[in-house]
């Protein structure tokens, strides 16, 4: 087994622990009366991150890992669980909105409107990086950008019409 398939069984892994509390925090979510916007654009937004995963196991696999980049990867991680911690169990892979209930406000929120995003697309640079894949790297960053713009404005607009002001905790 190489470095590589030993970095992308962990990325898999915990992509697919991601989704499983999503479906279950989502499930929570909607019981208490939230409200899914944007459900049209979800299915490619999954399509992207699974075709990018898949590609990293067809192409990368068996390649050396450039440590830096893994680094950076990796460092990325921690940021991912600050944002899961702050966001508790209103974080989803889908833009729920709980009408009336105060905006997260801290954490990494406190910072930047949309922290998860700019994690996302960081790690949807560098790990193709770190497995000397660099065209994969641009093609799924450039893909990540367009599929961003559709996502983030559906959620702006969805947390402006629905929700509260801010709040500093879940």
């Amino acid at each position: 087994m190489t470095w590589a398939s030993i970095i992308l069984a962990l990325v898999t892994l915990q992509r697919l622990g991601e989704l499983v509390l999503a479906r279950h925090n989502t499930s929570r979510l909607l019981e208490r009366g939230a409200i899914e916007i944007g459900a049209a654009h979800y299915p490619l937004l999954v399509l992207l991150h699974a075709a990018w995963l898949i590609s990293l196991w067809i192409f990368g696999w068996d390649h050396a890992v450039y440590w830096p980049a893994l680094a950076g990867f990796a460092a990325l991680q921690g940021l991912r669980l600050w944002v899961l911690a702050s966001l508790g169990s209103r974080w989803t892979t889908r833009i729920i909105v709980l009408p009336g209930v105060p905006l997260i406000a801290s954490g990494p929120y406190r910072y930047v409107s949309h922290p998860n995003y700019a994690i996302v697309a960081g790690e949807i640079a560098l790990l193709p990086l770190a497995l000397n894949l660099p065209w994969l790297a641009l093609l799924f960053s450039a893909l990540n950008g367009l599929v961003l713009v559709v996502r983030i404005r559906a959620e702006a607009r969805a947390l402006a019409a629905f929700s509260g002001p801010l709040a500093s905790s879940p």
